[in-house]
């Protein structure tokens, strides 16, 4: 009965304000600001912060139902002064967003990069060997190379910086990128859901670039850049000497020795709800 009512009055209003022109451009344009608005916030490290402004927005709501005034107030001050912040903090971020509103296609607005558990599950394995074994060719050969593992926090920006490939990764395609006449050898590849998502990337530098040690190299400086801007990790190979090391919040580990302790310091970090999954069958057999 209320299903027939809600028919009812849908009719009626399709009949008395039928829809015009104006009103379907409305909601296409509607459709690709507010997919854009998504884009966004999925490709870059804005959607960490959607998050945090979605924490407090709760905590600003709980306050007044709680009636906290002194945290009420304080929320009330940050929300002022946030709007703002956030337009400069993203200024390039929001500004590429806007130049790509005119270049939408279809193709694009279809082709959206959900990538499940199932997918990640088999893909990551395979990707970890495959930089494991470059790794220690590389290090044999002194071939400078930089792999930068997307975790959480997505790379968008720096991706668009390079050349996208979409690719499954192994030794031999990693050979040919960083290869020292290659165009893209300078640049970092960038792997997401265990699959070559752009090589030739450009990194930022670290916060305090006079703090590190002026034996280490640019490599270096831009794995420990993206540590600090990202939950990434990142791996490098000395040009130099070969020496593989691992950045991760902004800290390096230096010196990884051996392929398996890579494969091991990899797996935790990238595979950890695999790794106590493992464990734990292991413990009950």
């Amino acid at each position: 009965m209320f299903t027939e009512k809600l028919y009812e009055i849908k009719s009626t209003l399709h009949t008395i304000f039928p829809p015009s022109v104006a009103d379907i451009l409305d909601i296409i344009v509607l459709t690709v600001v507010i997919y854009k608005i998504i884009q966004f916030m999925r490709e870059t490290r804005a959607g960490v912060l959607a998050k945090g402004v979605a924490l407090l927005v709760a905590s600003y709501l709980l306050s007044i139902v709680l009636k906290m005034q002194v945290i009420s107030w304080l929320l009330e001050k940050c929300f002022s002064l946030g709007f703002l912040a956030i337009i400069i903090l993203f200024q390039p971020e929001l500004r590429r967003m806007i130049e790509k509103v005119s270049t939408v296609s279809s193709n694009t607005i279809m082709n959206l990069n959900f990538s499940g558990d199932a997918d990640e599950d088999s893909a990551w394995p395979k990707a970890i060997d495959a930089i494991c074994d470059a790794c220690e060719q590389f290090h044999k050969e002194k071939t400078g190379a930089l792999f930068v593992i997307e975790r959480d926090t997505r790379l968008g920006e720096y991706i668009s910086s390079g050349t996208e490939m979409n690719a499954i990764p192994s030794k031999e395609l990693f050979g040919n990128i960083f290869f020292k006449n290659s165009p893209l050898h300078d640049g970092a590849v960038i792997v997401r859901s265990g699959y070559i998502l752009a090589a030739g990337c450009f990194l930022p530098k670290p916060q305090f670039e006079d703090n590190i040690e002026n034996s280490l190299g640019s490599r270096h400086r831009a794995a420990i850049g993206m540590s600090e801007n990202s939950d990434a990790v990142i791996v490098v190979v000395s040009e130099e000497n070969g020496g593989i090391s691992l950045a991760e919040n902004g800290e390096l580990i230096r010196d990884i020795r051996t392929r398996d302790e890579l494969k091991t310091m990899l797996r935790t970090r990238i595979l950890p709800k695999r790794i106590k999954y493992q464990k734990k069958s292991a413990d009950n057999k």
